[in-house]
């Protein structure tokens, strides 16, 4: 098993970050975190898939065009994908690879989709403590095993070229992987992204000769997930944050840029914590 190495580490270190030519697909890119990833990473120079699964159609194509207006007309489609279907996802992304890599060329997989709920562990229902595995867990590997494919064929094609194939995984985690979140009660979530870190890890190792695969772990961060709960709560959390303040979806495009260029070629099975300090103390 061998790491691919950087193509000329020697070049300038604004370099390492371009993604021009690249193609990338992330998950849940319509909104919140995976909308400003998708914008980081079209910035970069990448042709980017973003898919959705309740924006209604006519309003993703709309993002999509919008980023493509944005980044001078730099490819960006959108695609409805439901992350719990095994079968939707391996077509999103062979699509994405066909219609948006050009050929079937893909290079990085941001699995960002994600769901969250706080409810008491005693009460949780079944089906609900289920879907919250299927999207977080069952989703982001569903994910993350159909790009794998698409990243083993495109590495045995360019074997007799010689050239290393560089691609990327990256998974949106969170702080709750590593620490339990008060005062709401949210067990199954933090179960969720623990279990995608390690599984992040695992695939880490297991498909080093084509990919590397890292996480990332967000804390607080100003999306619409984070407005639905109650005041008392927010100000609690900004009181646990060091940094004292929440931060913008946008503050973490960069991070996911540096994952998926080869600005991190020899990072690999890495979470990546993002969080204003609030795992510290």
């Amino acid at each position: 098993m061998v790491l691919a190495p950087h193509p000329n580490p020697d070049a300038t270190v604004l370099s390492h970050f371009d993604l021009t030519g690249k193609t990338a697909l992330v998950t849940g890119g319509c909104r919140g975190i995976g909308l400003e990833v998708a914008r980081g990473l079209c910035e970069a120079g990448a042709q980017v898939a973003i898919t959705y699964t309740s924006t209604p159609p006519a309003d993703a194509d709309a993002i999509a065009a919008r980023l493509s207006s944005a980044n001078g007309g730099r490819t960006v489609k959108a695609y409805k994908c439901n992350v719990r279907s095994r079968a939707d996802v391996e077509a999103t992304v062979e699509a994405a690879a066909r219609e948006v890599g050009g050929g079937g060329r893909l290079d990085v997989l941001v699995a960002n989709a994600g769901i969250a709920e706080n409810v008491a562990a005693l009460d949780y229902p079944e089906d609900r403590f289920r879907a919250m595995f299927d999207v977080n867990v069952n989703g982001a590997f569903w994910a993350a095993q159909a790009a794998a494919r698409v990243f083993e064929r495109q590495m045995k094609a360019d074997g007799d070229s010689g050239k290393p194939h560089r691609a990327s995984i990256i998974f949106t985690a969170s702080v709750s992987a590593t620490l339990v979140n008060i005062p709401q009660k949210q067990a199954a979530y933090n179960a969720s992204k623990a279990a995608l870190v390690h599984l992040g890890k695992s695939l880490a190792v297991e498909w080093v000769d084509f990919a590397r695969v890292n996480m990332i772990s967000p804390g607080f961060i100003e999306t619409e997930m984070l407005d639905v709960h109650p005041t008392e709560w927010r100000s609690q959390w900004n009181e646990m944050v060091p940094g004292r303040r929440f931060c913008k979806p946008a503050e973490l495009k960069g991070a996911y840029v540096f994952l998926a260029s080869d600005a991190s070629s020899y990072m690999t099975g890495a979470d990546l914590i993002i969080d204003g300090g609030y795992t510290l103390p």
